[in-house]
């Protein structure tokens, strides 16, 4: 009973939730990511990526972002959550980035991420292929075996480790919903001790290489292969 009452508690939504209008938000985040990616380019400083980012949002009526705007290069694509990127960081010609943005949207919040690769280092474009390969693999777990959030995460640090990368786990998903979602649960994913529903929850997968200075991120909802080209 105690589980079902924290299920029912954690995965309450505003007054304002609407299905379709969250995956709105979902594929309007999504297609930002990109067009954020498409204007970046070896040369570019972190911090002038980060401005030009904010200024794509602000021109999608996406002005107010439960989170920052975070462009990570190279080296930076290490931190996590919230701490600050060492400055004056330029995007290399053989290079890796990640941009994770939480914009909302009228009422409804989006969040996503991706990584990006430039030039030719195979290990980097390996690394974020697998952090898209591995938020599947762990997003299959959960379609598939309907595991609590808690064991979701000890399921994707087992899985990193096979594919060589080291898992972070002060990015271990979170609740989404119409703004805010901190009133309703603004714990991470991870604590979670019951099967989490669809739409309602991101996975956040950042993997880090073992042994060199960089790493990768994507995050997404929870949803069903059908929302998915897989």
């Amino acid at each position: 009973m105690n589980a079902v009452l924290k299920k029912y508690d954690l995965e309450k939504s505003g007054q304002h939730f609407v299905y379709d209008e969250m995956l709105k938000v979902r594929d309007m985040t999504r297609a930002a990511l990109h067009e954020i990616a498409a204007a970046c380019h070896p040369g570019m400083l972190e911090e002038d990526a980060v401005d030009m980012a904010k200024d794509i949002l602000a021109k999608k009526n996406m002005l107010r972002g439960w989170h920052d705007v975070y462009v990570r290069f190279g080296s930076n694509t290490t931190k996590t959550f919230g701490a600050d990127s060492d400055p004056g960081v330029r995007l290399g010609d053989d290079d890796i980035m990640f941009i994770d943005i939480g914009p909302v949207f009228e009422k409804w919040e989006g969040d996503g991420g991706e990584t990006f690769v430039f030039g030719n280092d195979e290990d980097m474009k390996r690394c974020a292929e697998d952090v898209r390969k591995l938020f599947h693999i762990v997003r299959k777990e959960w379609q598939i075996e309907h595991v609590s959030g808690r064991d979701l995460y000890d399921f994707a640090e087992i899985e990193a480790k096979k594919l060589g990368w080291e898992l972070n786990l002060d990015l271990s998903g979170h609740r989404i919903s119409d703004f805010p979602h901190s009133v309703i649960y603004d714990g991470p994913l991870a604590e979670v001790d019951f099967t989490p529903s669809a739409l309602l929850w991101v996975l956040e997968i950042h993997i880090r290489h073992p042994h060199k200075p960089y790493g990768a991120f994507f995050e997404d909802m929870l949803l069903g292969d059908d929302h998915f080209l897989v």
